[in-house]
């Protein structure tokens, strides 16, 4: 009898790669695609060119899609780096906005709000998606319906209570309406929670565990992915978020970026606003939300994608 030797994996046929066919749709489609980055980024890469622009050639190289003499000096004078005199000698407005400062506010007031909504939110959807007790279904289409009401009907009671508790231009009151929940958090992680297996939290019932531990113990790290897509999308809303913190921050110093961007454009003794100061501003204030959508983009993605299929 003879006997057949094993191929080496050498002599195996490499498997074909499978080709992809330019049909006159897929060509459309990836024009049409193109053309949409181009309109989506074009904005921004005239802010950064702008940005570099000095204000003496700002009129004179409009026309032109890079400067002639790029410089950082409208950062610089932004980010309270040159003095008043230095940034008005360079063609500043005058204005004395330190958008350091605002950077760091801004960064305060996101960080609490992420942390206090997402944490207070997965607490919410949990009791929703696990729980039993009366009127939860009604509660929850009351959560559904918050969903529809604009946030600037609740701005003018919200303030009078900030007020007269008197958390005006704190911190505190910046952050008060935001900080314990979303109705679209809640939805989000309803949705997820509802997914999970109850064959471990029913063997954790029989081992003792409690609602709270299994919440903590078990619910919490089986459900990274979709905290974390809640995390950077309320990361990108509230360090945008301009009304609110607009009505409470009355000093410089509770300034956030874009009341800080806002006030920067009022303050035009010459009656010119400063477009090259306020675009450098507007460019810093974009990096952060840049890089956390170039580092966990496709997370966002696919966690958004994975809640609208279910």
């Amino acid at each position: 009898m003879t006997t057949v030797p094993p191929a080496s994996a050498s002599a195996l046929p490499a498997p074909a790669r499978r080709r992809t066919r330019l049909t006159p749709g897929r060509a459309l489609a990836w024009v049409s695609l193109a053309v949409m980055i181009v309109i989506s980024v074009f904005p921004i890469f005239i802010v950064l060119k702008t940005a570099l622009t000095t204000n003496q050639a700002l009129f004179g190289e409009a026309s032109t899609l890079w400067p002639a003499q790029p410089t950082l000096i409208n950062f610089q004078r932004v980010l309270g780096l040159l003095s008043p005199e230095a940034a008005q000698a360079a063609g500043g407005s005058g204005s004395s906005i330190s958008f350091a400062r605002a950077m760091q506010n801004s960064a305060v007031f996101t960080f609490i709000i992420v942390i206090g909504q997402t944490f207070f939110s997965a607490m919410a959807a949990y009791a929703f998606a696990r729980l039993k007790f009366p009127g939860r279904d009604a509660i929850f289409t009351l959560f559904l319906i918050a969903l529809m009401i604009p946030a600037i009907v609740l701005s003018i009671p919200n303030f009078v209570t900030i007020k007269n508790l008197g958390l005006l231009n704190t911190m505190p009151g910046m952050v008060a309406p935001f900080v314990l929940m979303s109705p679209f958090a809640v939805f989000f992680l309803r949705q997820f929670f509802l997914s999970l297996p109850r064959e471990t939290e029913e063997a954790a019932y029989l081992d003792g565990a409690g609602p709270l531990t299994i919440f903590w113990r078990i619910t919490l790290p089986m459900s990274q992915g979709p905290l974390i897509t809640l995390g950077i999308l309320t990361t990108i809303g509230m360090w945008n978020e301009f009304f609110w913190p607009f009505l409470i921050a009355r000093d410089e110093a509770a300034y956030t970026l874009p009341v800080a961007l806002q006030v920067f454009k009022t303050q035009t003794p010459q009656g010119a606003p400063d477009w090259t100061g306020l675009m450098a501003g507007t460019f810093v204030a974009i990096i952060p939300v840049f890089l956390l959508l170039i580092v966990l983009g496709r997370r966002v993605v696919e966690s958004l994608a994975f809640s609208g299929a279910k």
